[in-house]
This record gives structure tokens, sequence and C-alpha cells, in this order.
């Protein structure tokens, strides 16, 4: 994984240029807007650096809250320079502008979990075997390396061309060894969160990780939530 920019490569005053245009001008073809969120965009991309397309998730520092800025982002770059496993989001690189915006690169996927049961309502228990284990490996190794997601969603879960589960979004997540260490930010989304996350306990973020899981493999094989 590529380490930031230098700002010397970042030289450029950039300040009034559209996010198109800053990545053309780092060596990428914008091709569509693909995701929204509170504080940007995640948008498709190609360049000759790489093989296949790319996801660009761009982080508006401006339009950010004070804690997003100061805690979860230094959280997220940190384990996402940090982690590798073949049923996580590959990060490609990470780099920032002057322009106040962070600009992370990674692998593109087809669609996501929540995306494909809206398709076919339910997953086949065979096909949701297969994906629930990788999706279990993915967050068996996070917690091995005492990293916790804390959204854990169907929408979190990417699925390839090549019919592969991608863990995504580690906007939540948090270094943590567990039990004792409690966690008091009671993030996640309410549909999948544990009963004390509701209740707005200290709570093992590891243990409401396992019941984040439980309720993503109950969608996935009825297509309800619980």
């Amino acid at each position: 994984m590529a380490c930031s920019r230098s700002s010397a490569y970042l030289r450029q005053d950039r300040t009034t240029m559209t996010t198109n245009e800053i990545l053309e001008s780092l060596g990428f073809n914008v091709l569509a807007n693909i995701g929204q969120g509170s504080f940007g965009t995640v948008k498709l991309a190609k360049s000759k650096r790489f093989e296949k397309q790319v996801a660009i998730k761009v982080l508006d520092l401006r339009l950010a809250t004070p804690s997003f800025v100061r805690k979860f982002l230094p959280r997220e770059i940190a384990i996402l320079r940090r982690i590798r496993h073949p049923h996580i989001i590959q990060v490609h690189e990470i780099f920032k502008v002057p322009s106040k915006q962070v600009y992370i690169v990674m692998e593109a996927a087809v669609m996501d979990l929540q995306e494909k049961l809206q398709q076919s309502c339910y997953i086949r228990s065979s096909q949701a075997k297969k994906w629930f284990s990788q999706l279990l490996s993915a967050v068996v190794y996070l917690h091995q390396q005492d990293i916790v997601h804390r959204d854990l969603k169907c929408e979190n879960v990417l699925l390839t061309a090549e019919n592969q589960v991608k863990l995504t979004d580690f906007g939540f997540g948090r270094f943590s060894r567990g039990f004792p260490q409690l966690s008091e930010t009671y993030c996640c989304t309410r549909q999948y969160a544990a009963p004390e996350v509701l209740m707005r306990k200290p709570y093992d973020p590891k243990k409401s990780d396992v019941w984040s899981l439980g309720v993503i493999l109950y969608a996935m094989v009825t297509g309800s939530m619980p």
C-alpha cells in the first residue's frame, strides 16, 4: 500500500479545482459517481498505474465534523495502512491535497450485499455459507490484530466480479483488545447494533461485531431483518 503523497508532489495550488480535475491531475480518469456519504463521494476511475478499475473515496474535510477529523479519520487511515486480507478491500493509495480533501484509492467491486439482496430477495444457503465464511475470516483476522469494525452491515460487504466478499468502510473502526477494554462511542447502524449498544452501555466492541455478523447472516438467508 502506498503512503500519502509528498507535499512536493501536491505543491500546485488545487484549491480552485473540482474534485474530478484534481483526480485527473493525479493520473485518474473518473468514470462515474458510485456512492455518496455524509462527508464526500465514492468515484469509479481508471489509471495506467492499476490493472483494474478503482474506487476512490473522496472525503471533504470542510464538510466533516471536528470529531471526525480529529479522531475517526486518523483511526481509519491507520487501520487501512496496517491490514491486508483477501476478503478485506485492498487500498492502493491514500493521499491528501491542499484543498482539504483526502483520497482513498481502493479496488472496485460490482455491488454490495444489500444491493444483491434487493435483486435476489435472499441468498441460497450454499452461496450464503461461502460468502459468510469469507466475511467471518476477515473479521477474525481483524480481531486477532485487535482491530474492531463497529459498523458491520450488508452495505459494507462488497461483492467482486469474481464473486468474492470484500469487507469495506472502516470509518468507525478502532484498535481495541476487547474486554475489559470497553467502548463508549455508540456508532454502528441501528438495525445491526447489539442490545448493549442500543441501551448506550459500555460494550465490548469485538462482541458487538459478532452480533452484527449474526444479523448479516440472518438477512442473507431470509431476505429480511431480525
